[in-house]
């Protein structure tokens, strides 16, 4: 299931539902897909790696050609990870689906916080 960070970039908007309904229903998704995959200590690796991305980006002087292509590389690591059968193609499809829409770092920081609540309604939902 693909997600959409904004409503309308230009001014701003967010899309309305994305830290609660849309968040949610990624967790419920990717949660209900087994035990031995997806497990949430794999998933935090990768919410750690965009939360230290989105770090430096925040930082002055940050030179976002720099950020941009590390962010872009999370979508090699997690489907490397499929690969070898610790995360789930649809864990995969939300990681692409986000990580295609960013483009600076305000893209960054919607994705950070969208990410921080999946993670958040994924230990309610992932597997136990």
């Amino acid at each position: 299931m693909a997600i959409t960070l904004w409503k309308d970039k230009e001014s701003k908007k967010l899309e309305p539902t994305l830290f609660s309904v849309t968040a949610e229903q990624q967790a419920q998704a990717i949660g209900s897909e087994g035990n031995n995959i997806n497990k949430s200590t794999q998933l935090r690796r990768y919410f750690e790696e965009v939360v230290r991305l989105n770090t430096q980006a925040k930082a002055k002087g940050a030179d976002m050609d720099l950020i941009l292509p590390q962010v872009h590389m999370l979508v090699a690591k997690v489907v490397y990870a499929q690969g070898r059968r610790l995360v789930s193609s649809s864990f995969v499809e939300m990681m692409k689906s986000g990580i295609n829409q960013i483009n600076d770092k305000d893209d960054l920081q919607v994705f950070a916080n969208f990410f921080e609540s999946f993670i958040g309604f994924y230990k309610m939902h992932g597997p136990k």
